[in-house]
């Protein structure tokens, strides 16, 4: 029986993507873990594999396609046994279309003189009220488990990419309930299983309508010479999700000023002895150091307001902000608290080459409890950003800079840079946020402290 190959999910939050690239054509056999096209999602290029055997009959959406639907079929595949060739011919078209705008009602004609509108017809007479009836409680239906457990010995439906994707996450297939062909647990099952926790459960908490002043506008007129360029799925989901993020999230805002000497001191230490290793430590991977262990410190900061839950986290992955073609990305450095800088170092570095390739899994850019934006590269001393979802808090670093400076109460010169705190006010109270800009400052200008 020929099998529909559809649109994945390929993150949590996915509703729509770009087939950017089919990898086999028409004719071509495939396996179960071959990789069959990339998908552009709203974050990332991934890879979309097979997950059954057979002939590719055809293909319905072709390569550059944007905004296929979730679940619309892509293609055709022949089982063993089905001629592909018949399979193609009996295959439907794809509808890409848009539906038909609805057709204008006709013209009177010349002689004819327009009838007016039916009247609407009366409301009927209101019914006399029923006569009240001793109230009955309905007993709420049982939750349904999110998969059915698995008998002793039963063999679980999986692809090869999914069971090597649940061994490197330690996630136990048991527990998972396919989307796949006949319940076959596929790669986005994975993902939506490692991004389930912390991300999935505080969005919860956004109204699923938006407000009518959040419409995005429409297309306008201009005559100023101008080029128009198509809006990437990057862009609309930073769009989408900035815009949320600031009518949703009443952000209170902290600056303090930091001396950087000490830590650039020791990071020139650090990197001498790092040389042979191949690793060069950035002030960046300091900073991020700093935030994690500054969240430890001040738990009450290390947080996700989530409506009537308020969610703590006993460890300190730090989001980072990248900055990509067309767009922003933030990758995540998980229990950054309990990591050298070195691997630190190393991670980001790593994590930033593949973001800027597209390459990134979603369970490495999604979830995170703070997230940490550094615009000193480009001279700016200071600015606010703004908070990523469902996150509590975002530290946005300035460039370092000569400044005068009163060191034991003499006025010096000494390198100074703006840090700022952006805090969830829902969730985080100005003296906690203080208390972690605090913390922060302390474990800069000391950094041996964040080492030790």
């Amino acid at each position: 029986m020929p099998i529909e190959l559809k649109m994945p999910a390929l993150s949590p939050t996915m509703e729509e993507g770009t087939l950017a690239k089919w990898l086999v054509k028409e004719g071509d056999e495939v396996k179960s873990g071959d990789i069959l096209a990339e998908i552009e999602t709203d974050k990332a290029t991934m890879e979309f594999e097979a997950v059954d055997e057979g002939t590719i009959a055809k293909i319905l959406v072709p390569e550059g396609t944007d905004g296929v639907k979730v679940g619309a079929p892509i293609a055709i595949l022949a089982g063993e046994g089905e001629d592909a060739g018949q399979v193609a011919a009996a295959a439907p078209k794809a509808d890409t279309a848009a539906p038909p705008p609805p057709k204008a009602p006709p013209a009177p004609k010349a002689d004819e003189t327009p009838k007016p509108p039916a009247a609407p017809e009366a409301p009927a007479p209101p019914k006399a009220p029923a006569p009240p009836q001793a109230a009955v409680e309905t007993p709420a239906a049982p939750a349904q488990p999110a998969a059915p457990p698995k008998a002793e010995g039963e063999r679980i439906k999986a692809s090869p990419l999914a069971r090597r994707l649940a061994e490197a996450q330690n996630i136990d297939l048991s527990t998972l309930k396919g989307s796949g062909p006949d319940g076959r647990i596929v790669r986005a099952d994975i993902d939506a299983a490692v991004g389930k926790a912390p991300a999935a459960a505080p969005a919860a908490a956004a109204p699923a309508v938006a407000p009518a002043h959040a419409v995005a506008p429409g297309p306008f007129e201009t005559e100023i010479p101008h080029e128009a360029v198509k809006v990437s799925n990057v862009r609309k989901t930073i769009a989408r999700r900035l815009t949320e993020a600031w009518q949703q999230i009443p952000h209170i805002y902290l600056t303090v000023d930091i001396q950087l000497d000490a830590l650039l001191k020791l990071r020139g230490e650090l990197n001498a002895g790092l040389e042979s290793r191949g690793v060069k430590l950035s002030v960046n991977d300091l900073m991020i150091k700093a935030l994690a262990h500054a969240l430890i410190e001040v738990p009450e900061c290390n947080v996700s307001f989530a409506g009537d839950q308020l969610f703590k986290y006993s460890r300190a992955d730090i989001s980072v902000a990248v900055s990509i073609p067309g767009g922003l990305i933030t990758p995540i450095i998980f229990g950054a608290d309990t990591k050298s800088v070195s691997t630190i170092a190393k991670e980001i570095h790593d994590l930033a080459d593949r973001a800027k390739e597209g390459k990134l899994q979603p369970h490495e850019y999604q979830g995170g409890t703070a997230s940490l934006s550094n615009m000193g590269m480009y001279g700016i001393r200071q600015f606010d950003a703004v908070i990523n979802p469902p996150q509590g808090m975002i530290m946005a670093i300035g460039a370092g800079e000569k400044r005068p400076y009163v060191i034991n109460d003499a006025l010096q010169t000494a390198t100074v840079m703006s840090a700022t705190g952006a805090f969830d006010h829902r969730a985080i109270d100005g003296a906690e946020g203080a208390k972690l800009m605090q913390a922060f400052k302390r474990l800069v200008e000391n950094p041996l402290g964040m080492l030790a």
